[in-house]
């Protein structure tokens, strides 16, 4: 036996940890943007319709939220979406983009207006560099 796995160490066991781990992270980015934008627990809960208990043990890593409850804590707190499922998992991370991270991150608009301004960012920078594009224009026509 290794010193690595436990004895009795499942894949089962392994996967939950993971999984604990991922709910702990993304529980406590939530916590502290909520922190961050001044919110009590209970005024979070009620901007995303969420029960008191519920957003208490997401905070603390007990429950992982689905995609649709994240969505409704980052209306909540003012945050992108896009940033709270790519922490929860469900997006894979992109590149590092100045730009994107500043759309992302501006309090000021909204999810929408975010997500019409980096489609157009992405357009131009497909129109610009086409290696960017996975199926060129001519691909796509024939």
């Amino acid at each position: 036996m290794s010193d690595e796995t436990p004895a009795g160490d499942s894949a089962g066991d392994v996967a939950a940890r993971v999984v604990s781990s991922a709910a702990q992270d993304i529980g406590s980015f939530i916590k502290s943007q909520r922190e961050a934008a001044q919110v009590s627990l209970r005024q979070l809960s009620q901007l995303a319709g969420v029960s008191n208990p519920y957003l208490s043990q997401i905070e603390r890593g007990l429950r992982k939220p689905s995609a649709e409850v994240l969505g409704q804590i980052a209306k909540g707190l003012r945050v992108s979406a896009e940033v709270l499922y790519m922490r929860a998992g469900f997006l894979e991370d992109r590149p590092a983009s100045p730009v994107r991270d500043a759309l992302l991150s501006d309090a000021s608009i909204t999810e929408r207006q975010k997500q019409v301004l980096l489609e157009i960012y992405e357009s131009f920078r497909r129109e610009n560099n086409p290696r960017l594009d996975p199926q060129p224009e001519q691909e796509k026509q024939e």
